[in-house]
């Protein structure tokens, strides 16, 4: 991948806003956000109305899908792609995100703008950092102990079901960024403020389920929610870079083919627009990410002509078809620690 001049970014960004493409559209945020929380809203009183009942594993899903419909509203007004007004963004996000979903606002700001910045970059991209999976062969050979060799040997086995885990792993890395003010929010007072958000949602979460159902049918409703919930994101958010070209520390390139060649666009309809909250327009979103969510669609008929006239591939597929792009490399990642074991376990066969 070779440099090329910052004016076909340019040329594009003139197009888009010709096309009034970056303007906010409030009236269609209103309505999605009234309808977010009605629904949200709804799926509480489902579950005073269900008590103490396993019916309630039902009212789980539909919880940690209302969850997800939250949290994409925060994700946009994370962008600024709600208001023109950075405090108005940022009090709505902390409410949507801290408050409703129980996630830190200005943690997941802090890192997901990291991403936007260096998407898929081996050194800078906080996605695909060295944690439980492993994204660059580099990361499978430092492995050293015997659960951490397994689980990258068979990653893509194992992907699904420990995305089962991720809504945990959110709520836990949220509080230990604003117990160590991990996050490099400048924003004064954030901390505080995300610190009682974040209460004030374990309160509200804990004392619905605890008042309406047993303990052992809470334990069990909590248990599928954030399985769910994590289940749910992981799916939205894995197709949009994993088993995309990584750039390494050596590579330099020019924004637009920093953003086209990393990201992955889902094909679908408007039923696949609502349910991965216009994520399935990674491309477009990465390029123009304070781009109001339902521009996204517009944008991309512009987007595609102009990486086409431009010679930079623009990648789009299926959803399963973004899965298997994933599993697939997941598993060639993790191919230099199958043949080591296999060539142990040959060697000690002797």
């Amino acid at each position: 991948m070779t440099e090329a001049a910052g004016s076909d970014y340019a040329a594009l960004v003139r197009s888009v806003r010709a096309a009034g493409l970056l303007r906010r559209r409030l009236l269609a945020y209103g309505i999605r956000g009234l309808l977010t929380l009605a629904v949200f809203a709804a799926t509480c009183w489902a579950m005073t109305w269900v008590g103490d009942s396993w019916l309630q594993l039902v009212t789980a899903g539909l919880l940690a899908f209302a969850f997800g419909q939250v949290a994409f509203l925060g994700h946009d007004a994370g962008h600024q792609a709600i208001f023109t007004s950075r405090r108005l963004n940022d009090a709505l996000g902390r409410s949507l995100g801290n408050a409703l979903t129980g996630l830190s606002y200005g943690w997941w700001v802090d890192t997901h703008n990291r991403h936007h910045a260096n998407p898929n970059h081996e050194q800078f991209d906080p996605d695909i950092s060295d944690g439980v999976l492993t994204y660059t062969r580099a990361q499978g050979m430092k492995r050293k102990g015997a659960a951490s060799r397994f689980i990258a040997r068979h990653q893509a086995w194992l992907f699904f079901p420990l995305t089962l885990l991720q809504g945990i792993s959110m709520h836990v890395d949220s509080v230990v960024a604003i117990k160590t003010d991990r996050y490099r929010s400048k924003r004064g007072g954030s901390r505080r403020y995300e610190a009682v958000g974040l209460l004030v949602h374990a309160t509200l979460y804990l004392t619905l389920i605890l008042l309406v159902m047993s303990p052992l049918k809470a334990v069990a409703f909590i248990g599928v929610h954030q399985a769910l919930w994590g289940l749910y994101m992981s799916c939205t958010f894995a197709p949009n870079h994993k088993g995309m070209p990584t750039i390494s520390a050596t590579q330099k390139l020019d924004f637009l083919r920093r953003q086209v060649l990393t990201s992955r666009n889902i094909r679908g309809g408007w039923f696949l627009d609502f349910a991965l909250g216009g994520l399935n327009y990674q491309i477009e979103h990465h390029l123009f990410p304070n781009m109001p969510r339902p521009a996204l669609r517009i944008a991309q008929p512009l987007v595609r002509a102009h990486c086409t006239s431009t010679g930079v591939p623009y990648t789009e597929t299926s959803l399963f078809g973004s899965y298997r792009m994933v599993l697939t490399h997941l598993h060639a990642m993790g191919a230099p620690l199958r043949a080591s074991r296999n060539t142990s376990v040959s060697i000690a066969a002797r």
